[in-house]
């Protein structure tokens, strides 16, 4: 699948028939249940966005959010926002090479899995320590990172150390590592959430050659601050599924659960709780289609700081993941007593919600960051005026 040269409409129906494919291969499973890894790279879904020469599918960001909108729906358990999403997003972020390009390569038919170690702030540091042998060293420690107790090969973002008075200190690179590599920890943190599988990584002195660290293409602040909003835009297409599902699910309750001789649907009261969750889902989807296509467009904007792309990702997540709580709530109240019950999987969506709103940024920091920017546009303004 390829989506260069390709129309608008022709990219509708691929993207459809993608949707297609990933419903009814999810909806095998129940909710919080692990599809095999092998058949997601069999189906092309690992490499999305990796290019054809090797031997991916040379498709953009919107399609992999076609994937994670239905993984969403599924609440299903997969590595694929720490790899896929992620670590793919890292590998392509950095300078071709060869060994960048037999990762992508393996990654693309599941042989490895990359996962990109991407923490709030300036976490990890590399620093060359005084010695005979001179040789980088990381330190730093992050917790709650998403699927880097599966990875098969770590992509530490890190920091040099300024002290070393280079051209390239300061800015962020990628360090790759083995998870055993010595001095560098890796301890699953189990939540209550049991549909992501999260880990708290912590490098103490982790020897770094200079083969294992690999630069960032164009502008690296930029590269990392992309990185975050794919991240930030994959957890609101995931909320999104997730509303979509718990929507769908409550509307056939209401319709079959009967209460007083008729369909509890037919009360004023579900009715408007129905239409509160179709609204909220409704404006969600809105607001996380203009983030998708700012993203997957945003490749020619890097050389930009808080562009229109960052500014849609940070109104997707702080709006679709909040919602996604709030529809899920709803849906299990209105499921009554069956609501709560662990057998009808509506707790597995509304933990998943609740992890996917604080991660990669709350809908509060998110608001700030779009309320920053407005502030500094109307500053701009008033000097143009003046």
């Amino acid at each position: 699948m390829t989506s260069s040269g390709a129309t608008a409409g022709e990219l509708a129906a691929i993207r459809e028939e993608l949707r297609a494919v990933a419903r009814d291969l999810l909806g095998k499973t129940g909710a919080a249940a692990a599809p095999d890894w092998a058949q997601l790279a069999a189906a092309g879904w690992l490499g999305l966005e990796i290019p054809a020469e090797l031997d991916g599918a040379d498709a953009t960001f919107a399609e992999t959010a076609v994937i994670v909108e239905e993984l969403g729906r599924a609440a299903a358990r997969t590595p694929y926002l720490g790899a896929t999403v992620l670590g793919t997003g890292a590998l392509l972020a950095t300078r071709p090479g060869p060994a960048r390009d037999a990762l992508l390569a393996a990654a693309a038919t599941g042989e490895e899995t990359p996962v990109a170690v991407v923490p709030e702030g300036a976490a990890f540091r590399l620093a060359r320590i005084p010695g005979e042998d001179e040789r980088l060293r990381l330190h730093g420690h992050a917790p709650f990172l998403p699927d880097a107790a599966q990875a098969s090969t770590l992509l530490v973002l890190a920091y040099p150390s300024e002290a070393d008075g280079t051209a390239d200190a300061a800015k962020p690179v990628l360090v790759v590592l083995n998870p055993d590599a010595p001095g560098l920890t890796v301890t699953p943190q189990p939540v209550l959430d049991e549909t992501r599988l999260l880990a708290e990584v912590s490098a103490d002195g982790v020897t770094v050659i200079e083969d294992q660290t690999w630069r960032l293409a164009d502008d690296p602040h930029v590269a990392v601050k992309r990185l975050r909003d794919r991240a930030a835009v994959t957890l609101a297409c995931d909320s999104l599924g997730v509303a979509e599902a718990m929507l769908a699910a409550t509307v056939s309750y209401a319709k079959v659960r009967q209460q007083f001789g008729r369909p509890i649907g037919s009360f004023q009261a579900v009715k408007h709780a129905c239409a509160d969750m179709l609204v909220q889902v409704a404006v969600a989807r809105q607001l996380v289609a203009a983030a998708v296509v700012a993203l997957a467009a945003a490749g020619a904007a890097l050389a930009t700081g808080e562009d229109d792309a960052g500014a849609a990702a940070a109104m997707a997540k702080s709006y679709a993941c909040a919602a996604a709580v709030d529809v899920a709530g709803k849906a299990m109240q209105l499921h009554g007593g069956v609501g709560y019950a662990r057998e009808s999987g509506v707790h597995a969506y509304l933990k998943r919600a609740a992890l996917n709103r604080d991660l990669f940024g709350s809908p509060t920091a998110h608001r700030a960051r779009l309320a920053a920017r407005y502030r500094a546009t109307a500053g701009e303004t008033d000097q143009m005026v003046d």
